[in-house]
């Protein structure tokens, strides 16, 4: 497989993106942790300012219909990471282990001369049969790692210590500020060649923490079960200190001049959790709003998230999209911004979106799917266009008109019979190709 890497990339170029005077731009992925949809203002949020996320949002295209592929952490990025669905990469839940043999983004990149630093989170499983041993960062095709590599320390925003590397090592501060730090250090030395970084902030997940001195700006300004534990203004706190890093990476790369060579995305792993250690900040502050649902389900507060790219001079600015983004569709988009392609053996189930994010066609007709099958759970979904069937344990599929209808407060079923049927024959025929690694204790499909 690794040999594949190197002789099975195919490239490609695309005639009205380049001329023979561009280099492959670096690119930056930022993944929030839990972030809503509604929790930023360039979605609409007004009780506290993400100026720093808005300025992107406005140097970029803000994408309305950006969904996750997973409702839980392992799911996600392993999707994001592999450009493929949860039943095809082997993660469907969160203690799932990435294959080995799986071909992740950095390691696509590699070959074209990238330069490649997960920093931030990480979210291995339990080691796969026969293995001794979780996959790390560094095994998948990242030069350099930075952060947590497991969920049960992963919303400790205050850590003792972190990986650097193949080792921990004793650390002290925010843990936005110090993966911030380390970003800025690894873009300023490789600023004379093309990198990928993958920026995995944990913001907001837990714990709901944050500086004194950042706190102290939202104390009082809302109401709080334990005011001596003002989750809600923590909550608020946390989600500008996120913004405050992001700005922090992007005046440098203002400052080194790559701005305008430097394609940037920004999105969230899957909707807010209104889980118990969230305090009920989530649930307060609607972070998902106007969508029904919050992580751990398929609605649109589960898997609808906050999406920007921002690429100057080639993705239009100031523009606001209506397009459909999968997060599967990631990685070969951003491939084909490096002048890459899949090769056929690494079967990415997501679709070069690039054209689209310039502005220069739609993005495909195709039906999308999700599944949530663990920990107790039953949850399957299939959208084509506004249509989104949604199925909850054995009840009847429910059809929502997403676009009409975004809280799904009315099933169009009776409305529309044949679209409920052909999605719902679509996603029994897609759960027919799951692969054997993802079928280990789901339930059996309907």
């Amino acid at each position: 497989m690794r040999l594949a890497l190197t002789f099975g990339l195919i490239l490609c170029v695309c005639p009205r993106a380049f001329s023979t005077t561009n280099s492959p731009p670096n690119i930056i992925v930022i993944f929030a942790d839990d972030l809503g949809w509604g929790d930023v203002g360039f979605n609409g949020r007004t009780e506290w300012a993400t100026p720093h996320l808005d300025r992107l949002a406005r140097q970029g295209t803000i994408f309305r219909r950006w969904y996750t592929a997973a409702v839980v952490c392992a799911p996600s990025r392993a999707a994001l990471l592999t450009g493929k669905y949860t039943i095809h990469c082997g993660v469907t839940a969160n203690n799932d282990d990435l294959p080995r043999e799986e071909v992740t983004i950095a390691e696509a990149l590699k070959p074209l001369g990238y330069a490649t630093a997960l920093i931030g989170k990480w979210h291995h499983g339990r080691p796969r049969p026969n293995e001794t041993d979780y996959v790390h960062p560094m095994d998948q095709g990242f030069d350099e790692f930075f952060g947590y590599t497991d969920a049960r320390h992963a919303w400790e925003h205050f850590p003792k210590e972190l990986w650097d590397g193949r080792r921990k090592k004793p650390v002290s501060g925010y843990a936005a500020t110090l993966l911030t730090d380390r970003a800025i250090d690894f873009v300023t030395r490789h600023r004379d060649r093309p990198f990928f970084l993958y920026l995995a902030h944990i913001i907001p997940h837990l714990y709901i923490e944050a500086p004194h001195e950042d706190v102290a700006l939202f104390r009082c300004k809302f109401p709080e079960r334990d005011p001596t534990r003002p989750a809600n203004a923590t909550y608020a706190a946390m989600i500008t200190c996120l913004d405050r890093e992001i700005g922090r990476l992007l005046k440098t790369l203002d400052d080194l001049q790559l701005s305008d060579s430097t394609l940037v995305v920004f999105s969230s792993d899957h909707g807010a959790t209104f889980e118990a250690g969230n305090l009920g900040a989530s649930w307060f502050h609607d972070s998902n709003r106007p969508f029904r649902g919050h992580k751990r389900n398929l609605w649109e507060g589960g898997i609808r998230v906050p999406g920007v790219v921002r690429w100057p001079g080639r993705i239009p600015a100031g523009k606001v999209s209506d397009e459909i983004v999968h997060m599967i569709d990631v990685f070969p988009t951003l491939l084909a911004a490096a002048r890459g392609k899949p090769d056929p053996a690494w079967r990415v189930d997501g679709v070069n979106l690039l054209p689209c994010w310039m502005g220069l066609a739609p993005a495909p007709e195709r039906t999308l799917f999700w599944e949530w099958r663990s920990e107790g759970y039953n949850q399957l979904a299939a959208m084509r266009g506004n249509l989104k069937l949604v199925r909850i344990g054995n009840n009847r599929a429910e059809l929502f008109d997403v676009v009409a209808d975004p809280a799904e407060r009315r099933s169009v079923h009776a409305e529309h019979p044949q679209v409920l049927q052909q999605l719902e024959r679509e996603l029994q025929a897609w759960l027919g190709t799951e692969t054997e690694s993802a079928k280990q204790g789901k339930p059996a499909p309907r």
